[in-house]
């Protein structure tokens, strides 16, 4: 099992208000992030019965998943599991659904009391408005999430994302930078094989959450954290939002933070 004392990180900051882990590697950045985030989960497993958290399925959660799953102490059976974004019109077997990702990766190995994934193959707004009600039922608790090459946080790519969006769940169509980075990922053979539609949890529903855990590993993801971390906030870098949440902590590893800054 993991050890609980959390990896030092070469350098913590503020932005705004995000706070800013930076580690030499990118296993060190994933153990980290899994042990802050075991920490929370044991805070409010003891304040509350049942606890709701949404997860990110990317390549780049890969380390954090694999020490969350290790991690000792937790009582998975109290914790109400979601997942982020799914594609439309992939079949159910397909290994690239979001759904599975996370099912091999960590639901079937931690066996929360319940799991509710999106279904990409059900009519898309019935669809959003099933899982817009599983995720409005009662607030959700926890974020764990990454960014995209683009900029995106879950499928809110910069053409569709919108800071003050009415609604949780949303149809959108993928941006090619996004659909190039499923490529590039290995997760697809090509671009012509990736789905151009997706289901996705807005911006305001992953905001609504008490606590978000952001997870970027990886030289191909330098330009976004730049731009998340000293751009402007706006909706052409989506995850720019993120410096104005109350609780939310970026990890990153030095291939993905760049060149570290003292300011």
């Amino acid at each position: 099992m993991m050890s609980q004392r959390s990896v030092k990180p070469v350098l913590e900051k503020v932005q705004d208000q995000l706070k800013v882990r930076i580690y030499d590697q990118r296993e060190a950045m994933g153990k980290a992030a899994a042990a802050d985030i075991r920490a929370a989960m044991q805070r409010l497993l003891a304040e509350k019965e049942r606890i709701r958290i949404v997860f990110a399925a990317a390549p780049s959660q890969n380390e954090c998943l694999a020490a969350l799953v290790q991690s000792d102490g937790l009582d998975w059976s109290r914790v109400t599991a979601f997942h982020m974004d799914e594609y439309i019109g992939l079949p159910k077997s397909a290994p690239q659904r979001f759904g599975n990702f996370l099912s091999r990766r960590l639901f079937d190995l931690v066996s929360p009391g319940e799991v509710h994934l999106i279904d990409g193959m059900n009519d898309p707004e019935a669809e959003c408005d099933r899982y817009s009600g599983l995720i409005t039922a009662v607030p959700i608790d926890m974020v764990v999430l990454g960014i995209g090459e683009n900029g995106h946080i879950a499928f809110n790519d910069p053409p569709v994302a919108d800071f003050a969006d009415p609604l949780w769940v949303k149809r959108v169509k993928l941006d090619e930078d996004c659909r190039r980075q499923q490529v590039n990922d290995g997760c697809f053979p090509s671009l012509e094989e990736v789905p151009k539609y997706a289901l996705t949890l807005t911006i305001p529903a992953l905001m609504s959450a008490a606590h978000l855990f952001c997870v970027v590993p990886g030289a191909s993801k330098q330009a976004a954290v730049q731009r998340t971390l000293y751009g402007d906030i706006s909706e052409a870098c989506p995850a720019s939002i993120l410096r104005q949440h109350s609780d939310c902590t970026l990890y990153v590893d030095r291939e993905s933070y760049g060149e570290i800054r003292n300011g």
